[in-house]
């Protein structure tokens, strides 16, 4: 397990009376903890904590530090944390339930020994078997006489179909109770206090064996109560009779939380929501009350909460806990230009010296690519396909509403033609009645029986075509009656004037496929596809297909040659596949299906891509294979682990139902067999028939991408693993440790890959610059042993996410770490790769393109150089600095790795000072074969953005001397004859 804690917090955790109040603690010793959110944010700030001593003033904890975040549902719509409640149970843990949403069937629970790390959450569905409206403030007992935990909420629920409301409004709550005894298994929810009335905000306070219950009046009619009154029980499950006495608290009042002091009285604090403020009331017997407002002093902007005891170790650990994130966050918002403090250290002069006695074996397949279809990189970018829904298959849903144009009919628009008359736009007719196949239902109709139809696509931001190209058309036709049809299909630039044309005949019965090849006489960056009606008819037309023939490699159905070219000349050593996001979907339904990838492009099943287009799924699983083999690369496919993605809309993280696991398993298995198995067997037979007899010597599967670790996640994964591990011993199967370095997922995800020994895990974190400049020996502590480590998904982002020299050598002082651990970091890749210009769903990227543009960042040419110069032994390296400032030194990171297949020393050396640095090179033990080099450059202003790399003649020997150019990136690559 790789853990990153400071020593002395671990001392802290061995301190007496960390995680309980000892029975013996004095009253000086007694501390009081608030839990408590704020609106801030539309409350997905989480659970901020403030202390006491007295318990009337509180000090907040950071000031507003996040204990504790939600991770239920969607970004966009939910990940709302309100209302915690945190007590400690017997079990020695303390235990945090919330209210999810505004709506909803389920509470959030997590536990803690300290508040500050925390367990997997999980979001029990504490309603079900109701129809409710919402789930609201929970709060628990412990159950002394039946050891288990009683949790109550506020829940409006419809009975008989009808909701029950107070007349005209939408709630009116009763609060409903479970029990559980590990919170895994609930009891069915049952009417915990009813009092007639809307009724909401209960906390439970135990006194001389009674339950004490503080309840708000939720009533609108007939007048607003708002106010705070008391019920009484001898059992913690009721029930609870209002005591009769009058409110203690009226006037819009809301969320009280009982602080329970050392001299026997209570202090109980409420929201005076209206004034927006906190006030508060002191009792000893919960009958009579002193008003002790004046006293309190508590944070603004706090919100319903509640107050635990502990003790003041406790609330130094936190305290030092929170100390050490401030350090750490002050350490990833540095940015890379030096100190004004330390300008007049620079220049500096660099002794550096190379091993070459002290090689390491590292990794000779660490830096490679991630492909994603994100910010439209597959259609519309890889994928060479020009026409724009080609199966009319888009649907609403595709942009989940939001789009009343997006659907079958997208990019497409029909005209008719009439004698002597200009063109009018008309309905185009979809339909589902004869589908060409039942994954692609719709298509279109054409009434051409009285005038002439023009059926228009303008592709992906139009159609880029060139003089001379030819273009491969195909489509599936069919007339709807008797006789024959003719179609004359043409290329148009923007004004109409036809670029490329041809005629096909359209015969009736079954769907036919037609093959044309177009040839552009002139250039155009925005051309239509138009396909015209020649003689009256009712035409069926599907499946739309346009295709330069001037692919990648010539592959049929295959890629845009300069946008893979540019991938290629990366020099990646593997490529993930689908995804990132894309392979565990919105959503259990929408999980990436391999199956629905290959085989002839009409029976490929398209559906929404998560990133909110559509998704063809032209290039598919055989397209991947292919591609890696064409570029030399390690394919990496990534399926998901059974669940889906934890920001899903519907509830967040599902997981394909126990029952449908085997069948899961088995279509993972079954890619196995299409990737490797001999022609003969039943999915390598698919692969030959598609053109690939030969295996695609398939070697690794990543299970799961950046999940949330639940025991829905770890039940799946379990099941996945043990059974790729016993049919295929030979694949190299890859975990997750969630999308953060640290965190509940991080460590909960490394825990199963230790305990099942995975062989690899994928982790994944976006950072600033500042963080990828401090952590650079972020690996140097991980276990040689254990696990090897996939950084999946990394990149340094700045406000506005530019790319920039400043963040590209920022990667670039990282890469060099990862080389240098390239023993425990098998494989690295930037994310996400491409991006359609006008069509980003996330910045920044390595490679944006339009139609007839690629553009490299100055963030890939860092990739390019060290891929293009990877090596697969590591020679340990040492730099010594004029200046002895930690500051200065860690902006001067080098790398020195060798490729043994061409004996080249290859010497990575970057510059993150405002000025050039002279540096002395001593190659120890390293017998130079050729003292003429390669010097490559990559260097300009830490804002500069359109950068590329230049390279120069250099001379090196075992003793050389090399000026580092500020802010830049240099590698040298030198021919030598041994190492000894």
């Amino acid at each position: 397990m790789r853990k990153h804690l400071s020593i002395f917090i671990l001392i802290l955790f061995l301190l007496p009376g960390v995680f309980s109040l000892a029975k013996t603690s004095s009253s000086s010793d007694i501390r009081y903890l608030f839990a408590y959110f704020t609106d801030k944010n539309e409350n997905r700030n989480g659970m901020h904590l403030a202390w006491s001593a007295d318990g009337y003033t509180w000090m907040p904890i950071g000031p507003e530090h996040s204990f504790l975040k939600c991770d239920y549902g969607t970004w966009y719509a939910d990940k709302r944390m309100r209302d915690p409640f945190v007590m400690k149970g017997p079990d020695g843990l303390w235990h945090c339930i919330w209210t999810l949403n505004w709506d909803g069937n389920a509470i959030g629970y997590a536990h803690s020994k300290d508040l500050v790390h925390w367990s997997r959450q999980s979001y029990p569905k504490v309603m079900e078997g109701y129809e409710v409206r919402n789930c609201w403030a929970p709060e628990m007992i412990y159950d002394d006489e039946n050891r288990q935990y009683v949790i109550f909420w506020a829940s409006t629920i419809k009975e008989d179909g009808v909701w029950k409301t107070e007349p005209g409004e939408k709630y009116d709550h009763r609060m409903y109770y479970t029990t559980t005894k590990d919170f895994k298994t609930f009891s069915p929810a049952k009417i915990f206090f009813d009092p007639g009335h809307n009724v909401i905000d209960v906390t439970i306070q135990k006194k001389d064996g009674k339950y004490y219950m503080l309840y708000k009046d939720e009533r609108i009619w007939p007048k607003a109560k708002k106010e705070l009154s008391v019920a009484v029980s001898k059992h913690a499950t009721g029930p609870y009779l209002p005591t009769g006495d009058k409110p203690f608290a009226t006037d819009w009042v809301e969320g009280p939380a009982v602080c329970p002091l050392s001299d026997g009285s209570y202090v109980v604090y409420m929201d005076a929501y209206t004034r927006h403020r906190y006030e508060a009331k002191r009792t000893r017997d919960f009958r009579t009350w002193e008003d002790v407002t004046d006293r309190i002093s508590i944070p603004k902007d706090a919100k319903h909460g509640s107050i635990i005891t502990v003790t003041k170790a406790f609330v130094d650990n936190i305290l030092s806990e929170v100390a050490a994130a401030r350090k750490r966050e002050d350490l990833r918002n540095e940015r890379l230009a030096l100190p004004a403090s330390l300008k007049e250290a620079v220049p500096v002069e660099a002794e550096i010296t190379v091993e070459g006695g002290q090689a390491k074996k590292i990794s000779d397949h660490l830096f490679g690519v991630f492909f994603e279809d994100l910010n439209y990189a597959a259609d519309g970018g890889l994928y060479a396909e020009l026409v724009q829904n080609r199966d009319f298959e888009y649907a609403p849903e595709d942009k989940t509403g939001n789009d009343p144009d997006w659907n079958s009919r997208y990019a497409w628009e029909l005209k008719s033609y009439k004698a002597d008359a200009p063109a009018e736009p008309i309905v185009l007719e979809i339909d589902t009645a004869a589908p060409l196949h039942p994954n692609n239902p719709h298509y279109a109709v054409l009434h051409a029986q009285s005038t002439e139809l023009d059926l228009i696509n303008r592709g992906f931001d139009g159609i880029h075509i060139r003089k001379g190209e030819k273009y491969n058309l195909s489509f599936f036709s069919r007339i709807q009656g008797k006789g024959q049809g003719i179609l004359q299909v043409q290329l148009r630039n923007r004004s109409g004037k036809p670029l490329a044309q041809a005629a096909v005949k359209v015969a009736p019965g079954e769907w036919t496929k037609q093959h044309l090849t177009l040839q552009a006489v002139e250039d155009a960056d925005s051309a239509s596809l138009s396909i015209q009606t020649v003689t009256p008819g009712i035409y069926a037309l599907d499946m739309i297909s346009l295709f330069p023939q001037k692919t990648f490699k010539n592959r049929p159905n295959g890629l845009r040659a300069d946008l893979a070219q540019t991938i290629a000349d990366l020099h990646p050593r593997f490529m993930r596949f689908p995804g990132g996001c894309l392979a565990h979907g919105d959503g259990v339904h929408n999980i990436y299906n391999w199956k629905e990838t290959i085989g002839p492009l009409e029976s490929r099943k398209p559906q929404r891509n998560l990133w909110g287009y559509h998704q063809t799924k032209g290039l598919g699983y055989y397209e991947f294979f292919q591609f890696c083999e064409d570029i030399q690369a390690e394919p990496v496919p990534v399926i998901a682990a059974g669940v889906c993605c934890q920001n899903s809309r519907g509830g967040g993280q599902q997981g394909v139902a126990m029952c449908d696991m085997d069948a899961f398993v088995q279509d993972i298995l079954d890619l196995v067999e299409y990737a490797n198995g001999d022609a003969s067997s039943k999915w390598g037979r698919m692969r030959a028939e598609a053109g690939h007899p030969e295996p695609f010597h398939l070697k690794y599967i990543g299970i799961g991408n950046e999940d949330q670790i639940t025991d829905a996640f770890e039940e799946r994964f379990t099941m996945i693993y043990k059974a790729l591990k016993a049919k295929h011993p030979e694949i190299t199967v890859i975990g997750t440790a969630g999308p953060f370095n640290e965190g509940t997922d991080y460590e909960e995800g490394w825990k199963i890959v230790d305990r099942l020994q995975v062989p690899m895990v994928d982790e994944h974190y976006y950072q600033t610059p500042g963080w990828f400049l401090n952590n650079q020996h972020f690996y140097d502590s991980y276990d040689r042993q254990g696990a090897k480590v996939y950084l999946g998904e990394y990149a340094a982002h700045l406000p506005g996410r530019p790319n920039n020299l400043e963040v590209a050598l920022a990667e670039a002082a990282y890469m060099t770490s990862l080389e240098r651990n390239g023993d425990v970091v098998s494989m690295a890749s930037y994310a996400p790769l491409l991006a359609k210009e006008g069509h980003t769903q996330w910045n920044p990227d390595l490679i944006y393109f339009n139609n007839g543009e690629v553009k490299p960042t100055v963030n890939y040419y860092v990739q390019q150089l060290f891929g293009q110069n990877a090596g697969d032994e590591y020679l340990p390296a040492t730099v010594k600095l004029s200046s002895l400032s930690e500051d200065i030194g860690k902006r001067v990171p080098v790398s020195a790795v060798r490729d043994r297949e061409t004996g080249d020393l290859i010497l990575k050396l970057v510059n993150i000072l405002p000025a050039n640095t002279q540096a002395q090179v001593r190659l120890n033990g390293i017998e130079v074969g050729d003292t003429r080099a390669v010097k490559t450059v990559l260097s300009g202003t830490l804002e500069n953005t359109d950068l590329k790399p230049r390279t120069f003649d250099c001379t090196v020997g075992r003793e050389f001397t090399c000026e580092l150019p500020a802010y830049s990136l240099t590698v040298i690559r030198i021919k030598i004859k041994s190492v000894y």
